[in-house]
């Protein structure tokens, strides 16, 4: 009998332990886009991460990349968007949420809405060039849109570069 209480009380703290670590939230999938992000920043890109998730896996990775490619389209979400469909096999990315540390600007939100991406989950809120200001209703009508996870690293990590800048 001592064996089995002991088992299950092993068993309900390893659950406890599990539970905090929550690998499927979208704090989880935020912080890998914060790591992107973190890429960029020492390239010395703009530091804006993303990741794309389809059924709990991370099937793109992407960060700014506009300096490097001398392209103002490659930023991140436009590069894990087309990761996204060349690994998917199309361009239509309904399962699957992206995760970016700074809300898309108009641009962005667009190759989302043709993409008809499912969720849309960002950090910090572009008050200056985000879509919500500029356009609002630019996304897919059944995009989920998720705002503000772990807002304050990212806002942190832009600071940060714009002060390194200056």
């Amino acid at each position: 009998m001592y064996v089995f209480n002991f088992f299950c009380a092993f068993c309900i703290e390893v659950y406890q332990i599990l539970r905090m670590i929550e690998p499927f939230s979208h704090e989880y999938f935020m912080k890998k886009a914060l790591d992107e992000a973190q890429r960029a920043f020492d390239l010395g890109e703009i530091p804006i991460g993303c990741v794309v998730v389809c059924k709990g896996q991370i099937i793109a990775r992407a960060h700014n990349l506009t300096e490097t490619l001398n392209d103002v389209t490659a930023h991140a979400e436009m590069q894990a968007i087309t990761a996204a469909a060349n690994y998917l096999g199309g361009k239509y990315l309904p399962d699957c949420t992206l995760y970016v540390t700074l809300e898309p600007c108009a641009m962005c939100a667009g190759a989302i809405a043709w993409s008809q991406l499912g969720t849309l989950v960002y950090g910090a809120s572009d008050s200056k060039r985000g879509f919500e200001k500029l356009a609002s209703s630019a996304l897919h009508p059944k995009t989920i849109v998720v705002k503000n996870v772990k807002a304050d690293e990212a806002a942190e990590l832009l600071r940060q570069f714009f002060v390194s800048k200056r």
